[in-house]
């Protein structure tokens, strides 16, 4: 038998596009597979956080009563606990540099609140907290799967690290890093909420057994206290504090270029951060008010599962 193969020139572009076509099909399968970790929703809105700790309506952009349900996943529920755990002391250490007298009067007084610091324990405050932003820094790294925004987290413990080495640096300004952890308190009531009811109760129903209610209701409670009070007043009223000790020691210098102009735009960042996070959040609830205010007999119930 005789084998006719077809001339060398007519196959020729067959050989040239077979590996492009290949080459094509893969890029856009590989675009595929990957899109969901790095493009926007189909919607065409980014996942917040928001997402991460409630219940959104992908349609709406509400709020919903209620919190996500979490399943089971080990690498997570057990970077949960070690925040948990390592939260509680460099928040007490972070309480022990302080004259809570002073501190107290200075809400009623114009001291400024540079004095009620006392500094007493601020190596260990600050070796405690610089040793957990590293080591959640490693565990986020080397386990990324521990949160949902690996990310984002990644970023923030970066500039958080060479925040904090400015009053390490500056001694007279280890109260600013005392102020600025506070945030701490509200990151561990954060977390609690998603540790303590993964079966995402609504937290003012009143159908609950006791002990679960009551826990729900407090962590909720000091968190929107905390969230308000440190995300919301604190931060923009430190930004105004730093701003005015910018022009103060510009006046003294002589000059603009001073260690307070690397702190005000880092500060920034964080304060439009939380501020963009509570208007999202204040927003989602507001839709969701609205649109339950449109269904007779449920406004009633949309405003006892708010807030």
């Amino acid at each position: 038998a005789r084998f006719h193969f077809p001339p060398t020139n007519s196959i020729a572009p067959l050989i040239r596009t077979a590996p492009r076509f290949k080459m094509r099909e893969l890029k856009m399968k590989l675009r595929k597979r990957f899109r969901s970790k790095s493009a926007p929703p189909a919607n065409g809105y980014r996942r917040t956080l928001i997402h991460e700790h409630y219940r959104v309506d992908p349609e709406e952009r509400t709020v919903l009563p209620g919190l996500p349900k979490h399943d089971s996943d080990w690498p997570r529920e057990i970077h949960d606990f070690f925040n948990l755990i390592i939260l509680i002391p460099v928040v007490v250490l972070n309480c022990m540099n302080w004259n809570w007298d002073i501190l107290l009067d200075h809400l009623t007084s114009n001291e400024h609140v540079a004095e009620a610091w006392t500094g007493e324990w601020f190596n260990a405050f600050f070796f405690l907290t610089t040793g957990y932003f590293v080591v959640d820094l490693a565990w986020i790294i080397a386990v990324p799967n521990c949160v949902k925004s690996p990310g984002t987290i990644i970023k923030h413990h970066v500039v958080t690290l060479g925040y904090v080495l400015i009053p390490y640096t500056y001694p007279e300004y280890e109260w600013c890093m005392g102020a600025c952890m506070s945030v701490e308190i509200n990151t561990w009531f954060l977390i609690a909420r998603r540790v303590f009811n993964k079966q995402g109760f609504p937290p003012w129903i009143i159908d609950l057994p006791p002990l679960i209610s009551i826990r729900i209701k407090l962590i909720s409670i000091f968190f929107y206290l905390s969230w308000i009070s440190i995300r919301c007043i604190l931060y923009p009223y430190l930004l105004w504090v730093f701003t005015n000790m910018w022009m103060e020691l510009s006046d003294e210098s002589g000059t603009n270029f001073n260690i307070m102009l690397i702190v005000m735009p880092l500060h920034a960042v964080f304060c439009i951060l939380n501020l963009r996070w509570s208007y999202d959040l204040l927003m989602s609830k507001i839709r969701f008010w609205r649109r339950s205010g449109k269904k007779k007999g449920n406004q009633d119930e949309a405003v006892s599962k708010g807030l």
